[in-house]
């Protein structure tokens, strides 16, 4: 019976960033295993490193190991990008004749934080060579199955449907956020009975940034009731300070003035995590809200926010009213 040939290269790609990264440790774990000294391993970042010097990494002979581990974040959505020229061509031409060829103690594993179309010539060729490996990671638009099964499989915890959309909702699609939020309160609960969602209300801190999102979200959509709606409750649910309250709004339209000057300027969605220093969560919700509105009409609104916060450190307005005013006048 032949044997099947060893997987020297992989494409692990997806906007689904918490699981990417535990299949790229525990591929690392696996890869690495008898190998302590780490001589054996590389990693790379692909916007900086030519293809040249990676595939003459990874077909270096390895040192007292039987493979050679080499680790490239984001060079395959970086060379095939619209602009990449013939810069990018000659790259995705030089890996294209190098994969099929690499040597048997070859680990190349190729991390790209985006999801790659399928008709991207490499991930085609992982697909169709024996020595590839290519899949990818996504998150869906809602992560409420994710989190009881996580709870279940990971934690031995059991949480309620309601909790577990009312965790979705809060943590926005962001799986490690959710995982985080997990830990504390399957800790809180301590298997005593199920995670409520009065739990999630009591320990999760991102509820009230939730309701700024929405009540964004609603503004965009010229839906002054429900955005009225959002915000009585926000100031309800915990006693929230106006001014706090205020804060975060405030805050919020800068982040979307900062994400709709970097995304004008030719910037790509899926690199203002880095290139901003946004959670991924934030970074990915600015993109998709800041699409509602103009950098004029950002700025704008960012002036009234600024002069709306002197009236009410001056007296001259109340903060309550101050807030119900600017909700109405932002969703006309």
């Amino acid at each position: 019976m032949t044997k099947a040939p060893a997987k020297t290269f992989y494409i692990l790609h997806g906007d689904d960033d918490f699981t990417l990264e535990q299949e790229v440790a525990a591929l690392r774990a696996k890869m690495s295993a008898g190998d302590e000294s780490g001589l054996n391993t590389s990693e790379f970042e692909g916007e900086a490193t030519s293809v040249p010097a990676i595939i003459n990494a990874v077909s270096s002979y390895p040192f007292l190991s039987d493979r050679r581990l080499v680790f490239v974040k984001d060079l395959i959505g970086w060379i095939t990008r619209k602009g990449a020229g013939e810069t990018g061509k000659k790259a995705v031409e030089q890996l294209s004749e190098a994969l099929p060829t690499l040597p048997e103690w070859a680990r190349l594993v190729f991390i790209e934080r985006q999801v790659l179309p399928e008709s991207n010539k490499l991930v085609k060729l992982a697909r169709e060579l024996p020595n590839g490996y290519e899949r990818s990671y996504t998150t869906s638009g809602d992560s409420t199955g994710w989190i009881l099964k996580r709870a279940k499989e990971a934690y031995s915890a059991e949480i309620e449907p309601r909790a577990a959309a009312a965790l979705a909702s809060v943590t926005m699609g962001d799986l490690r956020r959710a995982d985080n939020e997990l830990i504390k309160l399957t800790s809180y609960v301590d298997g005593a009975r199920a995670i409520s969602e009065d739990d999630v209300m009591l320990l999760t801190p991102y509820v009230a940034e939730a309701r700024v999102f929405d009540m964004v979200d609603a503004l965009a959509e010229g839906r002054a009731d429900t955005a009225l709606k959002l915000l009585h409750r926000l100031l309800a649910e915990k006693d929230e300070d106006p001014f706090k309250v205020y804060g975060m709004i405030v805050r919020q339209f800068r982040l979307l003035i900062t994400a709709k000057e970097y995304l004008v300027s030719g910037g790509y969605p899926n690199q203002m995590t880095e290139a901003l220093g946004m959670a991924p969560f934030v970074a990915k919700k600015m993109a998709q809200q800041s699409r509602a509105f103009s950098l004029e009409q950002l700025e704008t609104i960012y002036r009234a926010l600024l002069d709306t916060d002197l009236k009410m450190k001056t007296g001259r307005i109340q903060p309550g009213l101050a807030l119900d005013l600017l909700i109405a006048g932002l969703s006309k």
